[in-house]
């Protein structure tokens, strides 16, 4: 079947939330996939920061091939090894030097990690969150209220209220925003659907010293910042701060479903029983799943290749001094792209059609989210490439 024999079908069978796809992607290998039609791209995207370890990682491929043939499902009316495994790993994680008691609650998404995490902060009797001006947190309701895209939030009001918005990286405006009724501060470390958008140095540490001073929490969503795609296990690991609930996904199962949400310190004694649950979270095929994507990102060293290829190819990019390009933003391998004009969506068809997968997640930039393996070779075609692809757009 070609790409456009599909995507009728498509059109025809599927909801239209996400409009008619450009291709039908039928084969990945590594940093590649495969068209419908037999074309090759570059997947400088890796399904939006999720294939941590690229396409049919062998080592992962065999120990979900391997988890299925034993045991996929069981519910958590019951417990297994990988389930527990990865909790303690998770819990380690998050928890670091800083002495602190982790737990974790596991999910099947970023949406729900931060769900989970929205139950949590209601739990400490406080009614009014804080949250950053350009932020995502998810598209169900809980985790859209904390979302700021008014285009994501307007079609589904009334929404769960009480939330204090305030400029991202403006430590003077959250000052003057925290009060006594604050159950937590909600923030990503670096703003991922606004193109990788980094605070001021220092910011993060001054927010976890406010939600000290005033007895709220810090909600970190790592969901796309964490598990090694900005240098760090954990970005806000760069300014040693450590959360009271942080939520991770994507890479996290390298492109099996998987969320977690995790809790330290007073906040992880929180959620008790009944106060919350999951049929499919933590089941034994996305644990061992999320597990062996941990091992391979320890084994390999991806987490500091992530942060030594990301700091090559931004400064790569802006030698080459294009006039269309600002300037290169981010940490690791989640990079922005700030053109001069707001011709991202052109820009984004145009690498398509040379053989690149990217992403326009704001008119004026091109968001770069490759997968850890990825190699200076490999992006050097990109590099090759990009003068014309911004003259095209």
């Amino acid at each position: 079947m070609s790409n456009g024999d599909v995507l009728a079908r498509y059109e025809g069978a599927l909801m239209q939330t996400f409009g008619v796809p450009p291709r039908v992607l039928v084969r990945g290998e590594g940093p590649w996939v495969w068209d419908a039609d037999g074309v090759r791209y570059l997947d400088l995207l890796a399904g939006i920061a999720v294939n941590s370890l690229g396409h049919a990682h062998p080592r992962l491929v065999s120990a979900i091939a391997e988890q299925a043939g034993t045991l996929m499902h069981i519910s958590n009316l019951f417990a297994s090894e990988p389930q527990v495994a990865l909790a303690e790993k998770l819990d380690a994680l998050v928890a670091g030097e800083s002495g602190r008691v982790a737990r974790t609650f596991l999910t099947n998404s970023g949406t729900e990690a931060n769900e989970a995490a929205l139950k949590v902060t209601r739990l400490t009797g406080r009614p009014r969150l804080v949250a950053m001006e350009g932020c995502f947190h998810g598209r169900t309701m809980g985790a859209l209220s904390v979302t700021a895209t008014a285009a994501y939030r307007e079609p589904f009001a009334p929404l769960p209220d009480n939330v204090t918005w305030v400029p991202f990286g403006d430590l003077d405006a959250l000052a003057a925003a925290m009060g006594a009724d604050v159950a937590a501060v909600v923030v990503e470390p670096i703003q991922g659907e606004s193109g990788a958008v980094e605070p001021p140095a220092g910011w993060l540490a001054g927010v976890r010293a406010l939600c000290d001073e005033h007895g709220a929490l810090l909600w970190l969503d790592e969901v796309q910042t964490g598990i090694g795609r900005c240098g760090d296990w954990l970005a806000s690991r760069a300014e040693g701060v450590v959360g009271d609930v942080v939520t991770l996904a994507k890479g996290l199962g390298g492109g099996f479903p998987i969320g977690a949400c995790v809790a330290t310190g007073d906040a992880a004694a929180l959620l008790q029983t009944g106060h919350h649950g999951s049929t499919f979270g933590g089941n034994p095929l996305a644990s061992r799943a999320a597990l062996t994507v941990l091992e391979i990102i320890e084994d390999e060293g991806l987490v500091e290749h992530a942060r030594a290829t990301g700091d090559w190819l931004a400064g790569a990019i802006e030698a080459l001094g294009l006039p269309e390009v600002s300037h290169v933003r981010g940490r690791g391998l989640l990079r922005g792209i700030v053109l001069n004009q707001p011709n991202a969506k052109a820009f984004g068809s145009a690498a398509l059609e040379a053989g690149f997968l990217v992403n326009a997640p704001r008119p004026d930039v091109i968001r770069l989210a490759p997968p850890l393996i990825i190699t200076r070779s490999d992006l050097q075609g990109f590099l090759d490439a990009l003068p014309g692809l911004v003259s095209a757009s």
